[in-house]
Formats: structure tokens, sequence, C-alpha cells
């Protein structure tokens, strides 16, 4: 594949047969796993899939703690859309906001004991469900293939962004975690 996106007047490389349903397949896979966890941690734990992923963020963090900058990055989301979360969250308890004691110009998301311990409780049924659907499904060298895939498609995207927003910041690296995902 070309390193540069296409000049809009090159011709569309279409894609091939096998492409094209690779591409569903994959798109397909896009739109419903995460509608599956989601509705897997609604039920356990009450809890949407992104706010379950910034608990198990924060969680990763020293102190349980992370400015919410940082936060909307890893999240993936907008300031005032991760802002609106953490509100939700903190009427349930499960987080609480300072100012950040480097820079008091920044807040700090934090993890509340109650907080880590819904995640705790949540879990375990959202690892049995990610084990289902993902890794049951997968052989180890699928799986390796699909590691692989995720990477090079993650730098892919990175490269691009660094590209077209060069001081924007890009999503950051995953934490190296346990087996708790």
């Amino acid at each position: 594949m070309p390193e540069e996106p296409p000049h809009p007047n090159d011709q569309p490389r279409w894609l091939a047969a096998g492409e094209l349903e690779t591409w569903r397949q994959f798109a397909l896979m896009l739109h419903r796993l995460p509608a599956a966890l989601e509705a897997q941690l609604q039920q356990d734990a009450h809890l949407s899939y992104i706010e379950y992923y910034v608990l198990a963020g924060l969680s990763d963090q020293p102190e349980h703690r992370m400015r919410m900058s940082d936060l909307a990055v890893l999240a993936n989301s907008e300031q005032s859309r991760l802002s609106h979360m953490i509100s939700r969250l903190e009427r349930r308890g499960l987080v609480r906001r300072e100012p950040d004691p480097a820079n008091g110009r920044y807040t700090q998301a934090i993890l509340t004991e109650a907080g880590h311990a819904h995640l705790t409780e949540a879990a375990p049924g959202h690892v049995a469900q990610v084990r289902d659907l993902v890794f049951d499904a997968l052989g180890p060298a699928e799986l390796d293939g699909l590691r692989t895939a995720a990477e090079k498609i993650s730098e892919r995207i990175d490269h691009r962004e660094r590209q077209n927003h060069p001081r924007k910041d890009t999503a950051p690296r995953l934490p190296q975690r346990d087996a708790t995902p």
C-alpha cells in the first residue's frame, strides 16, 4: 500500500472482491463487537462500554488519576463529552475531580475506592465476554495476526493524524496490563 494518501486527481483504487468482503466483515465486526460488549456491561454492571474503558484507564494510572485532557485522548472523546460522562460517574460515586496538583489549570479525574470496587466487580463478566467473543473464536496464529493487523492499522492512523494535525495528540499506546482487558 502507498505510504501517502492518494492525490485527489488519481483514479480510485477500488477494492477487489476479496478485499471488499474482508472490509465488509471487518466493518460489521467493528459495529457489532462494541455493541455486544456494551450490552453485557449494561446488563451486569450498569456501565456503558466507554464508561468501563474510562474506569479501566484510570485504574491503570498511578494513584488511579489522570488529567481530563489525557483521558479524553485515551477515550477518543471530545473533552465536553468526556466531562458529561465524568459528571454521571461522579454522581454514582465512581470518580471524582480535583485540580491537578502539578498545574491547577488542569483537572484530574480520579477513580474512587467505590469506582475501583465496581470495576473489579464488573471485570470478570467483561473478560468472560471478551474471551467468548474474541479469544475463543480464534486460534493462536489468528490472534497473532489480529494483534499485528491492529497494531499496523493503529500506527497508520497515528501517522496520518500526525501528518494532518502535527500538534494534535494521537491516541496513546495502551498500557501493558495483566490478563484483564
